[in-house]
C-alpha cells in the first residue's frame, strides 16, 4: 500500500497535500507574535508556486526548491520551516522517480543549501551541525529509494506473475493439443478398423455373386473403390497427426488399438501393470463394457491408466488403489480413488491437478461431453471421477 501512495501518477496530489499543509501551518501554527516580513512570505510562497515543477520536472524542481531554500535561510528567516520541508520533499520525490547521477547532484546541493546557512557555527559545533544536516538530508533520500526499490521489486514480481502465467496457459494448451492430437489418432484407427471390414465384405461380396443383376455389381465396385480412396485418406491424415513436423525425427506415442469386447480384459491388464509398480489396486468392472463403443472404451483405458500411475507416483511408500467402472442407462461411470499411501506421506512431486497428465484427461473427457471431477478423496488420497454420457446424448 505504501509503495503505491508514493507512485509516480500521484506525484501532483502527493505536493498539493504537501502545500496544503503548509498553508495550515501559516495559517494555524505560526506564532501570532512572530510577525513575518514580506521576504519570509515571499520564499514561502515561492515554495507553494513550485509544486507543479516538481511534479513535471523533479530534478529541476528539487534544485530550485534547495536554491530558494538557501535563499531563505541566508537572507531571511531563522527558521525556514516551510522552504526546509519543502526542498526536503522535492529530494524525496527525485529520489522515487530519478536516482543515480541526478540525485547524487540534488543531494549535495541540498547539503550545500544547509551547510552554508550553519558554517558560520564551525568549527565549534561541527560534529552536531554535520549530524543534523545529515538527518535532515539523508532521510528524504534514503526514505525515496528505499520506497523507489520495494517499488521496482513488486513490479518485478508481478512480471515474473505474469510470464508464469503466460506459461501455464501455454502448457496448458499444449497439453490439450497433444490430447486431442492423441484422440485424433486413436480415432483414425478406429474408423480404419471399421472401413477396412467393409471393404474386405464388400471384395469378398463381388466374388460371391458372380452373376448378380449389373446394377448391384456396380454399386459394389462404387463402394469398394470409394472405401479403399478412403483408406488411403486416413493413412495419409495419420501420418501427419504422428509427425506434424515434417523434419522430426522422433516419431508419435504408439497408439493402443482395444478389439470389440476386450475392454474389460483391457482394463484388467492396466490394474496388473500397477500392481507390477507397487499399487495395491482393487478393480470393479462391469462385464457389460464389453459392449461399449471403441471411443468411450479408448477414454475410459486412457483414464485408467493415467490415474494409476499417478496413484504410483505420487502416492505414499504402499498405495491402495479402487478402480470402479459401470454402464448405468448407457452412460459410464469411472472412478479411481487412493489412500494416500495407506496413512503415509505422498511421494514427492506436483499433485494431482496440476500436472499435464490431469489436463490430457481432461481434455479428453470434455470432447465426450463430460466433466473429470479430481480432488482429495475421504481416505487421505486423491480422488478422480466421471460420467461419459451417451453417444448422441
Amino acid at each position: 500500500m505504501l509503495t503505491r501512495m508514493f507512485d509516480e501518477r500521484f506525484a501532483l496530489a502527493r505536493l498539493v497535500l504537501l502545500a496544503a499543509c503548509g498553508v495550515g501551518y501559516l495559517v494555524l501554527l505560526r506564532d501570532p507574535a512572530d510577525p513575518r516580513n514580506a521576504f519570509d512570505w515571499a520564499t514561502d510562497l515561492t515554495e507553494f508556486a513550485l509544486v507543479p515543477l516538481c511534479a513535471r520536472f523533479p530534478f529541476a524542481g528539487a534544485l530550485t526548491q534547495s536554491a530558494v531554500l538557501a535563499v531563505a535561510l541566508l537572507l531571511g528567516e531563522d527558521r525556514a520551516v516551510i522552504p526546509i520541508v519543502g526542498a526536503g520533499w522535492a529530494t524525496l520525490e527525485l529520489a522515487l522517480r530519478a536516482p543515480g547521477r541526478r540525485l547524487a547532484v540534488a543531494t549535495v546541493v541540498l547539503f550545500a543549501a544547509h551547510f552554508a546557512d550553519e558554517s558560520r557555527r564551525l568549527p565549534a559545533d561541527a560534529v552536531p551541525l554535520l549530524y543534523n544536516i545529515l538527518i535532515i538530508v539523508g532521510v528524504p533520500v534514503l526514505f525515496g529509494v528505499n520506497i523507489r526499490g520495494a517499488r521496482e521489486l513488486a513490479r518485478q514480481a508481478e512480471a515474473r506473475a505474469a510470464d508464469e502465467q503466460r506459461r501455464r496457459v501455454a502448457d496448458t494448451r499444449a497439453a490439450r493439443a497433444d490430447e486431442r492430437t492423441a484422440v485424433a489418432r486413436e480415432l483414425h484407427d478406429v474408423v480404419a478398423h471399421h472401413v477396412a471390414s467393409i471393404v474386405l465384405r464388400v471384395g469378398v461380396a463381388r466374388h460371391v455373386l458372380p452373376d448378380a443383376d449389373p446394377r448391384t455389381v456396380a454399386v459394389l465396385d462404387d463402394v469398394h473403390a470409394t472405401g479403399t480412396a478412403a483408406l488411403a485418406d486416413l493413412r495419409r491424415l495419420v501420418t501427419v497427426l504422428r509427425a506434424p513436423d515434417p523434419a522430426a525425427s522422433v516419431p508419435g506415442p504408439a497408439v493402443v488399438w482395444i478389439e470389440p469386447g476386450s475392454l474389460p480384459a483391457a482394463l484388467a491388464a492396466a490394474a496388473d501393470r500397477a500392481r507390477q509398480a507397487g499399487v495395491t489396486v482393487d478393480a470393479e468392472v462391469d462385464p457389460a463394457l464389453a459392449g461399449l463403443d471403441a471411443v468411450r472404451g479408448l477414454a475410459v483405458l486412457r483414464l485408467t491408466q493415467e490415474a494409476l500411475t499417478n496413484v504410483a507416483r505420487h502416492a505414499g511408500p504402499t498405495p491402495h488403489a479402487r478402480l470402479v467402472v459401470r454402464l448405468r442407462d448407457e452412460s459410464v461411470e469411472w472412478s479411481v480413488t487412493d489412500d494416500g499411501g495407506r496413512g503415509g506421506p505422498r511421494r514427492s512431486g506436483p499433485p494431482v491437478g496440476t500436472g499435464h497428465g490431469l489436463i490430457g484427461m481432461r481434455e479428453r473427457v470434455e470432447l465426450l461431453g463430460g466433466d473429470l471431477r479430481a480432488g482429495p478423496g475421504t481416505g487421505g488420497g486423491w480422488a478422480l471421477a466421471t460420467t461419459l454420457p451417451a453417444v448422441g446424448a
